[in-house]
């Protein structure tokens, strides 16, 4: 596996439109990613730049030691799982696993052997003489990952895969993936994982890190924990959540020898801690207050 590195990565289309604005953002070796935001927020377009899928219109793309930006998918050595799963419906689970690696004129053991190594660690050995048409929603999407893993790539990269099944499917699968990642990292072969997803319940429960987009920028990258505690900003903590942060205007004021929030009429007295991390800052701020701390 390898880190991968981003460094004032820019999406510009050619009729102005800025997507992507500078990003910085540094994958760890072995670490599981997940990019997360609305609707429109460019995390899609910013995979498919790690992908090559999109042209890169400023910055590097590393994977490893290597300068990508120029190279071709099959380059790259990735391999993308996507939402519509895009298997060959005239073969069968065997040959869509194998079929890249036989295109690679990869020697017929080899072949066999990554094949029911992956069907192993995903559990669908009964599936291989199985055609598309007579697979589930989440055996269709075992196989779509499985042949992701017979490549042995430097980064898996997903793009909101789960999003076409059930909700008790896809929480089975988040866990079934979540578990394949961390079986690879015990079994010697770590896995460079980055998750597209607008589901902050998917991203808060399978990523290790998260960054949190939003209109092609990176509001924050931190654990679940960090950015659910300590959002950075008002989007992130509003984002974030579910059922989401109360947010709303109030006033930090001077009240007794100490410090307290004016809120809808009331005065809220503050702990020492707290008005000593303020440092002595009054005036106008945002208030936010998670549902379960009522």
């Amino acid at each position: 596996m390898a880190q991968l590195s981003l460094r004032g990565i820019q999406k510009i289309y050619p009729n102005g439109f800025k997507a992507v604005h500078g990003v910085d953002l540094e994958v760890r070796d072995g670490e599981f990613m997940v990019f997360v935001g609305p609707s429109g927020c460019a995390k899609s377009t910013l995979l498919r730049m790690i992908a090559g899928l999109e042209s890169i219109s400023g910055g590097e793309l590393r994977i490893g030691d290597q300068l990508v930006n120029g190279l071709a998918p099959k380059q790259r050595g990735i391999a993308m799982v996507f939402q519509n799963y895009a298997l060959y419906p005239h073969m069968t689970v065997f040959d869509n696993l194998a079929f890249g690696l036989k295109l690679a004129g990869t020697p017929r053991a080899e072949v066999e052997q990554r094949v029911r190594h992956a069907a192993g660690l995903l559990e669908m050995e009964h599936l291989l003489q199985r055609y598309p048409k007579q697979l589930s929603g989440g055996q269709a999407q075992r196989v779509a990952v499985g042949r992701a893993i017979v490549k042995k790539p430097e980064v898996f990269l997903f793009d909101e895969p789960l999003s076409n099944l059930d909700a008790k499917l896809r929480a089975s699968m988040r866990v079934r993936l979540t578990d394949l990642h961390r079986t690879l990292r015990e079994a010697g072969e770590p896995a460079t994982v980055v998750y597209v997803t607008h589901d902050q319940v998917e991203a808060m429960t399978m990523g290790e890190r998260i960054c949190v987009l939003k209109e092609g920028a990176i509001q924050q990258v931190d654990t679940p924990t960090a950015l659910y505690e300590r959002p950075a900003n008002a989007f992130v903590a509003g984002f974030i959540g579910s059922p989401e942060m109360n947010l709303t205007p109030a006033v930090l004021q001077a009240h007794d020898g100490g410090l307290a929030l004016r809120l809808g009429g009331c005065d809220l007295g503050l702990p020492a801690a707290t008005i000593a991390s303020l440092g002595g800052r009054s005036g106008k701020v945002l208030f936010g207050l998670r549902p379960e701390h009522i």
